[in-house]
């Protein structure tokens, strides 16, 4: 079997993957963070947990653009760039900001991610910096609306993000354990932005590169964020009584 055949193959599996996960996740929730149990297995450092399943995005990307020839036109780079941006921080910088305390992740949990994130990364760095062609390179796929469109939704979605994260990540004081409330930014009407902020930047980026590996990667975030937004709400519901009714799960207004 060729490559190109290959990628056929695994990007189509990849899709249909998604659409069984979808319904599962809203009956299993993944045993780590708030949801952590010890019923899953072996368990292993949260902290590095988090590094096992997030640096194959950064290395196994970075590798597609490099053998790819290292191209360095702009649209190129823009797609690099974006791609890096978020996950550069969610492998090697977030895991130490983290108050993970005595946490563990059941390695189960991070092998699937570990799988999921490398796939993830040959799926979209594979097409970008190699079956794609010409016509996503260049100045003129840099000057197409799409481009611009996509790359702004990324980067608003990526603020939305960091802003939750940095709530949540200042809510207890030093030496302070436990569960707060987290108030401020988009907390004001959904439980979970930072799931909101991770959606809108994949879709983002499926328009920015307008292909159907993004749209795979963009479908995947909300089979995985919208189950676990709603696994969120419900345990700040049943374990602060003064919640504040009006947020949602995951969209203001909506869900």
């Amino acid at each position: 079997m060729d490559e190109p055949t290959f990628y056929r193959f695994l990007i189509w599996g990849f899709l249909v993957i998604a659409a069984l996960i979808f319904p599962a996740l809203f009956f299993i929730t993944a045993p780590y963070g708030r949801h952590e149990t010890k019923s899953w297995g072996p368990t292993i450092d949260n902290r590095l947990g988090w590094l096992l399943m997030e640096s194959p995005s950064v290395l196994v990307f970075f590798a597609c653009w490099y053998l790819g020839g290292c191209p360095t036109d702009p649209a190129s780079l823009g797609f690099l760039f974006l791609w890096q941006l978020h996950y550069v921080h969610r492998a090697f910088i977030f895991p130490f900001r983290i108050k993970s305390g005595p946490k563990r992740m059941p390695i189960a949990i991070a092998a699937a991610a570990f799988t999921f994130t490398s796939l993830n990364g040959y799926l979209n760095g594979r097409w970008l910096f190699g079956f794609a062609g010409a016509d996503r390179h260049g100045s003129a796929w840099l000057s197409d609306p799409r481009f611009f469109l996509g790359a702004a939704i990324f980067l608003a979605g990526f603020a939305i993000n960091q802003q939750a994260d940095w709530i949540l990540l200042h809510l207890r004081k030093p030496g302070e354990t436990g569960y707060k409330i987290p108030r401020g930014g988009f907390y004001r009407w959904v439980s979970c932005p930072n799931y909101f902020g991770e959606i809108i930047e994949w879709v983002g980026f499926a328009i920015c590169t307008w292909s159907l590996p993004g749209v795979a990667f963009a479908l995947w975030t909300i089979a995985n964020l919208l189950p676990r937004a709603r696994s969120h709400h419900r345990w700040y519901r049943e374990k602060f009584p003064d919640y504040p009714p009006e947020r949602k799960a995951l969209v203001p207004g909506l869900f």
